[in-house]
C-alpha cells in the first residue's frame, strides 16, 4: 500500500485511497488478517471500489483465481485460500428474504469469511459485530481518490 493516510475517529479508521492499487492493497491487508466467521459489509456507490477491495481481500486469503462481482448470481464461493471466501453482491436483492433462498446464513455464520457488496440492501440480515467498510469518492482534483472508513475491526487488525 502506498501508505494511505490513516486516522482513527469515532467513525472508525479512515484511509484515503488514491486509486485502484491503494483500495486493493487495503483489501489485501485485511484479507491476510481475516478469520473464519467474520463478515465484511461493503458500502459505496457504483464504481466506488468495492470489487477492487474484494479482489485484494481474496488475494490476502491466498486465492489466486480471478475474482469478479457476482451481480447476477448473488454469491461466488472461493475455496482455494486458507479459509473459504463467500462473496455476495446484494445489488439486485429486492427483498432481504431472497437471501434465505440461497442459504445465506450458512455462509454468514459458517467456516469461511464473507464479503458483501451493496450491504445496505440487506442491512437487517447483517450481524451487529460485522466489519463495515464505507467507500466514498473524495471531492477534489483526482477522480480516483476515495475515503474509506473501516469500523468494527476486532483486535486492532486495521
Amino acid at each position: 500500500m502506498n501508505e494511505m493516510c490513516t486516522e482513527a475517529t469515532d467513525e472508525g479508521k479512515i484511509y484515503i485511497s488514491h486509486g485502484f492499487e491503494d483500495t486493493y492493497d487495503l483489501g489485501l491487508r485485511l484479507g491476510r488478517q481475516a478469520s473464519a466467521g467474520e463478515l465484511y459489509a461493503l458500502y459505496g456507490d457504483l464504481g466506488a471500489g468495492k470489487t477492487a477491495f474484494t479482489q485484494g481481500f481474496a488475494k490476502g486469503l491466498g486465492i489466486g483465481c480471478p475474482v469478479t462481482s457476482p451481480t447476477f448470481i448473488i454469491c461466488n464461493t472461493y475455496d482455494e485460500g486458507r479459509i473459504p471466501l463467500y462473496h455476495f453482491d446484494a445489488y439486485r436483492i429486492a427483498d432481504p428474504s431472497e437471501m434465505e433462498e440461497i442459504g445465506y446464513d450458512e455462509m454468514f455464520f459458517g467456516e469461511g469469511v464473507t464479503v458483501v457488496e451493496w450491504a445496505d440492501m440487506i442491512e437487517e440480515l447483517l450481524p451487529e459485530d460485522c466489519v463495515r467498510i464505507h467507500i466514498d469518492r473524495v471531492e477534489g482534483i483526482d477522480l480516483d481518490d476515495r475515503r474509506i472508513v473501516v469500523s468494527g475491526i476486532k483486535d486492532d487488525k486495521g
